[in-house]
């Protein structure tokens, strides 16, 4: 493969198939089309290894660039470039998608081709807000990946889809109209929709306040920040499996990238002088949505409050300004794609077999489902921070960042670990253990191949980012280095080593 053009054949290759599949939702049937969209997603999850094989990690700079011009009237080109931030998170959407393909065999029955296409075009337009290097090209793709997760939601969604819906595209689109007019004001300034040329425009102070704030209101929703999550619990408990797993494992990440790329380089001395008020809200939704999670009764309500809380610590990781805390801020994001996603299926497996997520109507499942059970139970504990998963080193490498910081800081993040165990444990003892709650639990049969092969997939990354975090945070040294030139900063703090 030519590499030359290999991020617009990771962005353009899955939307391609994805069309193609819509084309033939009439005339091929559900088993075809299943088929269809497994090959699709295991070549559109290939053709992005490459950004990782041929990466040079030294590297901080943008790579794999393409740059053509699009609209020369308004300085509008066609530019794509990634770095050590980009790169993991292309691979994480290409492999969530492969993984809710194979996820869904079962699960959707209606519309399979449909479904199966929506998922696979909404990866290509993620893929391009991850890669785009020109504002408007960004904008595009921003929005233009809520259609296919609108869809999802508000077709295959439950019964409450439509509100579901509504308030998910209300809250995002009104955040992302303030990050136009922010891209608009910063053309004016440049005669450039180039991001690289958004970071030396030397603004003054209010003006770089201005546009920190516009761009805040689009990244916040998308994290999504308190007090504007409320959006999030409502899209889970209505989404299929599929969209929450997508939602949480990559869609939630687009927030964090985007005030990395573009908040707060472009306006690093409203985000240095705004840094109170953002470590606030990141310590807010550490503890209080833990607090909220608690007293869920519905599984998978609780899980989207627990990745609201665990998405404060990758804020709070950003905002301490060094590269041990920006570094596990980014640990943290790649560990909770592969946790949320597992604890998604996870929930989505046992409503598949019981047509319920309350809480209160299981008890004993580990009895009738001991392989499910092990899994199950090794994801709430990757998902409170057990040492050796992924989950413990990104929240252990921003409670550092925060340590060099600022002592008291730390210690309110630290202590939000406790409520993380607390709801985790409080889920999998009613859920799992003790006395059945439920009469058609002892007949449930045990996951099939296919979940089996899926959860142990997910379970193998997460110990390999448990135990090996440098698989990570070598790709993302550099670009950490480079990103804390471009916020005008002293040379940043050494990482921690991780070679052990």
């Amino acid at each position: 493969m030519n590499l030359t053009h290999i991020l617009s054949y990771s962005i353009w290759t899955p939307i391609f198939l994805g069309g193609l599949l819509l084309l033939l939702s009439g005339k091929v049937n559900d088993t075809q089309a299943k088929w269809l969209s497994l090959i699709s997603s295991v070549i559109s999850f290939l053709i992005t290894i490459p950004l990782y094989t041929a990466f040079d990690f030294s590297f901080g700079q943008f790579q794999f660039q393409e740059f053509f011009h699009w609209i020369p009237a308004f300085h509008i080109n066609y530019h794509l470039g990634v770095d050590g931030f980009a790169v993991p998170l292309i691979i994480l959407t290409s492999f969530t998608t492969l993984i809710v393909v194979i996820a869904s065999w079962r699960s959707i029955e209606d519309r399979v081709a449909q479904y199966m296409a929506a998922f696979l075009i909404m990866s290509g337009l993620m893929i391009g807000v991850f890669s785009a290097l020109d504002a408007m090209l960004y904008y595009i793709f921003w929005e233009a990946m809520l259609i296919p997760m609108f869809l999802v939601i508000g077709i295959w969604g439950g019964p409450n889809r439509i509100y579901a819906t509504i308030k998910f595209f209300l809250y995002t689109v009104l955040g992302s109209l303030l990050m136009l007019v922010a891209f608009i004001y910063l053309y004016l300034h440049t005669h450039s929709f180039e991001i690289v040329n958004f970071y030396n425009t030397g603004l003054d102070l209010y003006p770089q306040i201005f546009i920190f704030l516009a761009l805040f209101m689009a990244f916040a929703v998308k994290i999504p920040m308190w007090p504007i999550h409320t959006w999030l619990p409502d899209a889970h408990v209505e989404a299929p499996t599929g969209g929450s797993v997508v939602l949480a494992a990559v869609m939630l990440k687009l927030g964090a990238y985007s005030f990395m790329r573009f908040a707060m380089p472009i306006a690093p001395d409203a985000a240095i002088y705004l840094k109170g008020f953002m470590v606030t809200l990141s310590l807010i939704a550490i503890l209080y949505i833990a607090l909220i999670a608690i007293v869920q009764k519905d599984m998978k309500k609780l899980i989207a409050y627990s990745s609201i809380s665990h998405m404060g610590f990758v804020t709070l990781g950003l905002f301490m300004f060094n590269s041990i805390g920006i570094e596990g801020a980014y640990v943290q994001m790649i560990s909770h794609g592969f946790i949320s996603a597992a604890m998604f299926l996870s929930v989505g497996a046992l409503y598949d077999r019981l047509h319920t997520r309350q809480i209160a109507d299981y008890g004993g499942v580990i009895h009738a489902m001991p392989t499910f059970g092990a899994f199950a139970v090794f994801f709430a504990m990757a998902n409170c921070g057990l040492p050796g998963t992924s989950g413990f080193v990104g929240e252990f490498m921003v409670i550092m960042g925060a340590m060099q910081n600022n002592f008291w800081i730390a210690l309110i993040a630290a202590s939000s670990l406790i409520f993380g165990a607390a709801y985790s444990l409080w889920m999998v003892k009613r859920v799992f253990y003790g006395e059945a709650r439920n009469q058609k639990i002892s007949a449930l049969k045990d996951i099939s191949w296919r979940e089996f092969f899926i959860l142990t997939v997910l379970a193998l990354l997460i110990i390999l980012i448990g135990i090996y975090p440098k698989i990570i945070t070598d790709m993302t040294n550099a670009t950490t280095v480079q990103f804390l030139e471009n916020m005008h900063l002293i040379k940043p703090v050494t990482s921690l080593p991780l070679d052990v």
